[in-house]
């Protein structure tokens, strides 16, 4: 799924004289919605120095370091924001483990939730522009409507194949599928389908990896 852009118009941090203590204010983006991110909100798991590691161990050192899974990040996500979750995807922010969550919330607006892969935690939320510019929101809504598989179900299906990095609904207009990516203990990356109706796992064959386990 293509990410959407957070346009962040200002962030504002008053500082209280005395007690030497600072409260953030909530961050708006340029469609006037407010985020509920304090700026102290941080994740609990920081990502190892990767300097003199090879790309399967820094993946796997990731994966590892996720103790919260990608259903339960996206449950987590959703009792925070109501809505239908789109999609999910465990990535480094600022030396940090995050999962980014991605839910159609009331309105059809894109609402990004970020959970802390250690505890479960909701750090923060805000709603993003739709960057298509072609309602792209309502129609991946439109699309999961008939959907019998959600995005937890899809990552409790994969979950057999490794750990689950990433869960995406492609938005592409013929929806049918989710894709799902997962890390073997050596660090190897496998790219899953699981389908929509029936929550079948069956290799991507779209992507360069031929998705066998071994």
């Amino acid at each position: 799924m293509k990410r959407r852009t957070t346009v962040i118009s200002a962030i504002a941090v008053v500082a209280l004289l005395g007690g030497g203590t600072a409260t953030a204010v909530a961050v708006s983006g340029d469609d006037g919605s407010g985020s509920s991110k304090s700026a102290a909100s941080q994740s609990s798991v920081k990502v190892k120095d990767d300097d003199g590691v090879s790309d399967n161990q820094e993946e796997a050192n990731e994966a590892k370091g996720a103790k919260v899974s990608a259903e339960d990040a996206i449950a987590a996500a959703l009792k925070h924001t109501p809505g239908t979750a789109v999609g999910a995807d465990l990535d480094s922010d600022d030396g940090r483990l995050v999962w980014d969550v991605d839910v159609i919330g009331s309105g059809d607006k894109w609402q990004h939730v970020e959970v802390d892969p250690g505890t479960g935690k909701v750090l923060g939320s805000h709603t993003e522009r739709d960057d298509d510019g072609d309602d792209s929101a309502a129609r991946v809504a439109a699309s999961l409507k008939d959907a019998s598989t959600s995005a937890e179900d899809a990552a409790k299906a994969a979950a057999s194949k490794g750990t689950v990095t990433s869960v995406d609904a492609d938005d592409d207009g013929s929806v049918k599928v989710w894709e799902v990516e997962t890390t073997s203990a050596n660090g190897t990356q496998h790219d899953w389908h699981v389908d929509f109706k029936s929550g079948a796992v069956t290799v991507d064959h779209t992507s360069d990896d031929d998705g066998d386990d071994d």
